[in-house]
């Protein structure tokens, strides 16, 4: 299971798109937008495709452990991996790619803002197997490495 991590408008879904969106299952809240209890709707879909054998990628926010440790459950409970995708917080440039977007795609900014306040670096201890950074290269790509491990 992949679990994004980061800022709206932090290149989480072109990331997504372009990297896990062909092996993964796509399970993301924005899918459902309107609908009722989207976290159990979240839950079901994560839980329905890891029963049956398939990779998941959860493409939200995911700012604390409030967040991941339910997906990290679910993996660990069908016997896959919980890989953490970090995209460091860059609040002026979400700012401006959030601006650019088109009006339903659009944040109010007031949602960037409240986000970074809950935002929090995935540590393993947090109960990831893997954690990786992923920053724009400048080339339209993304540079993906490993987190250094804490001790």
């Amino acid at each position: 299971m992949a679990i994004l991590i980061g800022l709206q408008a932090s290149g989480k879904t072109r990331f997504r798109r372009r990297v896990l969106a062909e092996t993964h299952v796509v399970v993301s809240k924005d899918a459902f937008r309107n609908a009722r209890n989207r976290q159990r709707r979240q839950m079901r879909l994560v839980t329905e495709a890891l029963a049956a054998g398939r990779c998941v990628v959860v493409d939200n926010t995911n700012p604390s452990p409030q967040e991941w440790q339910p997906l990290i459950g679910a993996a660990r409970a069908h016997g896959a991996s919980a890989v953490g995708y970090w995209f460091p917080p860059d609040l002026p440039a979400a700012l401006a790619r959030n601006a650019a977007r088109e009006d339903g795609d659009r944040v109010p900014d007031v949602g960037l803002y409240d986000t970074l306040r809950r935002l929090r670096r995935p540590r393993q201890a947090d109960g990831f197997d893997r954690l990786y950074e992923v920053r724009f290269d400048g080339r339209g790509g993304f540079h993906v490495e490993p987190m250094a491990q804490e001790r």
